[in-house]
Order: structure tokens, then C-alpha cells, then sequence
């Protein structure tokens, strides 16, 4: 599984969560960043909104595979490392 974390430099909230992220360690998962202020088309759509978290999982046949990526609600800020994994292993298991 792979998640991915739309951030950008200098938000406290997206560090929080990163961090957060790192310290789960009952569920594997690979976590990629994406600086929003790399790319024009991730800044417009989430200037406003980190950070944005979403799960990525591919989907098809092996040789020509799908990548789908689904947005997740965004956790609160409050939340502990164990709300963030429940909250995780529920859309896991969808």
C-alpha cells in the first residue's frame, strides 16, 4: 500500500501528520510526499487544503496496471498515532 501526502514547506499541520505517519508501525505502507509548490496543477488544487492524504493502490491486469488514488478524510490534527492507524486500517479494508 502507498500513501501519499500533498504538503508544502513551512506547514505545521503537514508536519505534524508526516510525523504521525512515520511513527505507525502495526500497518505497512510506503509513504511518497509531494510539495505542492513543485508542481502548478497539485498548487491549484491544494493551496488551501493541506495537508491532503490519499491511498494509492493499483488496480488491473500486471501489464498494464491502473493506478488509482483515493482521497482520504483529513485527520485531525489532535488525533494520536493509534486514531490515525484505526482511521487507516478502516479505509484499508474497504
Amino acid at each position: 500500500m502507498r500513501l501519499i501526502l500533498y504538503s508544502k514547506p513551512g506547514c505545521h499541520l503537514c508536519e505534524g501528520l508526516h510525523e504521525k505517519l512515520a511513527q505507525i508501525q502495526n500497518i505497512d505502507f510506503e509513504l511518497e510526499v509531494r510539495d505542492i509548490t513543485t508542481r502548478e496543477d497539485w498548487l491549484l488544487a491544494y493551496q488551501y487544503e493541506v495537508p491532503v492524504l490519499f491511498l494509492s493502490h493499483r488496480q488491473g491486469a500486471k501489464e498494464e496496471p491502473e493506478t488509482i488514488e483515493k482521497p482520504l478524510p483529513r485527520p485531525s490534527p489532535r488525533a494520536s498515532v493509534q486514531q490515525l492507524e484505526q482511521m487507516l486500517r478502516k479505509y484499508l479494508s474497504n
